[in-house]
């Protein structure tokens, strides 16, 4: 069976492979089924990428009672950027990962216009 891609996705420097790095195959393989199911549907269900802030995106993940996120934005349309991950441990996002994500989105972008 032939896949399409509805959007590519790239990681910006080493902040989305440092954190995928640091976890476990199952953390890793459930990672990549759920990039894969945001590269390839049209219509992504926020069980798996939802938005949270000016342009900031959360790819969600749970394997076992863990829960995990990466912070992405879009370029380009249907170009996903990943910058930071982190383990989520309560209810709530943390507002220095989002402000990171934010800064690093930035920074992102100011180099692309050199």
């Amino acid at each position: 069976m032939k896949q399409y891609f509805t959007r590519n996705i790239v990681y910006y420097k080493h902040y989305y492979l440092d954190f995928f790095q640091e976890q476990t195959e199952a953390v890793k393989l459930k990672f990549n089924y759920t990039l894969g199911i945001i590269a390839t549907i049209e219509r992504v269900p926020e069980k798996f990428f939802k938005h949270i802030d000016d342009g900031i995106y959360e790819v969600r993940v749970e394997v076992g009672s863990n829960i995990f996120r990466v912070f992405s934005f879009f370029d380009e349309g249907q170009l996903v950027i990943l910058v930071n991950g982190f383990q989520k441990k309560t209810q709530k996002t943390p507002k220095n990962e989002i402000l990171l994500a934010k800064k690093i989105k930035k920074e992102y972008f100011n180099e692309k216009e050199k």
